[in-house]
């Protein structure tokens, strides 16, 4: 088992940046390539950005590049996601996942899920 927990979330105004973090337990975290999805309700959850598990290749939601940068500290079982020029359709829940096959851009491509951190971008 592995258990993610996002942290950095919360109200920015438009043009504000914010950096989530997500820590890792369970399992040697750089076996797992990472990513990050976001959901609003009664919408699906959708893409955000993932990176491999040596941090060596990155991919991003066309929404969001340019914005956003994920990193990660293996060193300290965590994956970053730096959110710079926020905008109030940014707006939703934000989930850190983990998958122990290869990185994808489908919720259903993960094993694993955090509970979610929210992020309000105010107009």
């Amino acid at each position: 088992q592995v258990q993610l927990v996002e942290s950095g979330g919360g109200l920015v105004q438009t043009g504000g940046s914010l950096r989530l973090s997500c820590a890792a337990s369970g399992r040697t975290f750089s076996d797992y390539a990472m990513g990050w999805f976001r959901q609003t309700p009664g919408k699906e959850r959708a893409f955000v950005a993932a990176i491999s598990w040596g941090g060596s290749s990155t991919y991003y939601a066309d929404s969001v590049k340019g914005r956003f940068t994920i990193s990660r500290d293996n060193a300290k079982n965590t994956v970053y996601l730096q959110m710079n020029s926020l905008k109030p359709e940014d707006t939703a829940v934000y989930y850190c996942a983990a998958t122990s096959v290869r990185v994808g851009k489908r919720s259903y491509d993960y094993d694993y899920w955090g509970q979610g951190t929210q992020v309000t971008v105010s107009s």
